[in-house]
C-alpha cells in the first residue's frame, strides 16, 4: 500500500529531513513512527499525504507513483486519507457535529446523511453526548478525539496521525489511542508518530528514525487480526489510480 524506495528530502545543503529511506507498509497495518523531534517523522507523514515531495527516490501510495501525481490529483488521493495533526484546526464557531460533517459535505454528501454518519463517528470516539458543544468547551483530549472522528467519517483507507497524544495526560492519551485502534481493527491502515515510550511499548511494529535516517524497525510477530467488518467505518474500496493522477492544469 505504501512503499518508500531510497527516498530523501533535502531543503538545502545543510537541511536534510530524510535520507535514503526504504520501507514498506502493508494494507491494514498499524505502524508507529518513533524518534526525537527533528527525526523526520512529520516529513515522512506529509510525503504520504502529498504535502511534501521527495527530493530523490520513489514513493508509491495506493498504487500511485507520487512523482506522477499532478496538483489536480491531490484531492483524489486525500479522499482516501484521514489526517490528524497536533493542531486540530477545528472551526470554533461551529459545533463539533458540524466540524465532523464538513468532510462529507465538501464531497457532496446530503446533509441528512452527513449528519447521521457524523453522529456515528462521534459515538465511535465516545463524544456523541457532546455533539452540539463548541470545540473551545472541550478538553484537549476531547478535541483530539473530535479530529479523529472528522478524519474517519469518510471511511479512509489510511489514517496519518502526527503526535496525536502530545501534551495530553495519560488518561486522555489512552482514549485517543483506543479510538485509533478501533478504526485499525476494521482494516484501516494507521501510521502514528510518537515519542511516547508507554505508547510504543504496546505497539506491534515501530519504525525508528533519527536525524532523518531509518535506524531500526521492530516488527510484529503476528499478522493483524481485524474485527468483523463494520459497514460504517471499514475502508472504502480502492479508488481508480487514474483519478488520483489528475489532469494537467
Amino acid at each position: 500500500m505504501i512503499e518508500f524506495q531510497h527516498v530523501s528530502k533535502q531543503y538545502s545543503s545543510d537541511a536534510v529531513a530524510l535520507s535514503d529511506i526504504s520501507l514498506s507498509i502493508a494494507k491494514g497495518e498499524l505502524v508507529f513512527l518513533a524518534g526525537p523531534s527533528g527525526a523526520g517523522k512529520s516529513t515522512l507523514l506529509k510525503m504520504i499525504a502529498a504535502m511534501e515531495r521527495p527530493t530523490s527516490g520513489k514513493l508509491i501510495v495506493n498504487g500511485q507513483d507520487m512523482a506522477k501525481l499532478k496538483p489536480a490529483g491531490v484531492p483524489f488521493l486525500r479522499r482516501n486519507m484521514g489526517l490528524i495533526f497536533q493542531q486540530q484546526k477545528l472551526l470554533n464557531d461551529r459545533s463539533i457535529l458540524a466540524n465532523v460533517m464538513l468532510p462529507l459535505l465538501v464531497v457532496g454528501a446530503h446533509k441528512v446523511a452527513a449528519e447521521q454518519r457524523a453522529r456515528r463517528a462521534l459515538d465511535k470516539v465516545g463524544l456523541l453526548d457532546r455533539a452540539l458543544a463548541r470545540p473551545l468547551s472541550l478538553s484537549g483530549g476531547e478535541q483530539q478525539r473530535v479530529s479523529i472522528a472528522r478524519a474517519i467519517v469518510n471511511r479512509p483507507q489510511i489514517i496519518l496521525a502526527d503526535e496525536p497524544t502530545a501534551n495530553l495526560d495519560r488518561a486522555s492519551a489512552n482514549k485517543v489511542l483506543d479510538a485509533l485502534k478501533a478504526f485499525h481493527s476494521v482494516g484501516v491502515t494507521c501510521l502514528i508518530s510518537s515519542h511516547d515510550e508507554q505508547m510504543l511499548d504496546a505497539a506491534a511494529r515501530v519504525i525508528h528514525l533519527k536525524n532523518g535516517q531509518l535506524v531500526a524497525i521492530d516488527k510484529a510477530t503476528e499478522a493483524p487480526v481485524f474485527a468483523a467488518p463494520d459497514p460504517d467505518f471499514a475502508p472504502k474500496p480502492d479508488a481508480d489510480a487514474d483519478d488520483a493522477e489528475g489532469e494537467d492544469a
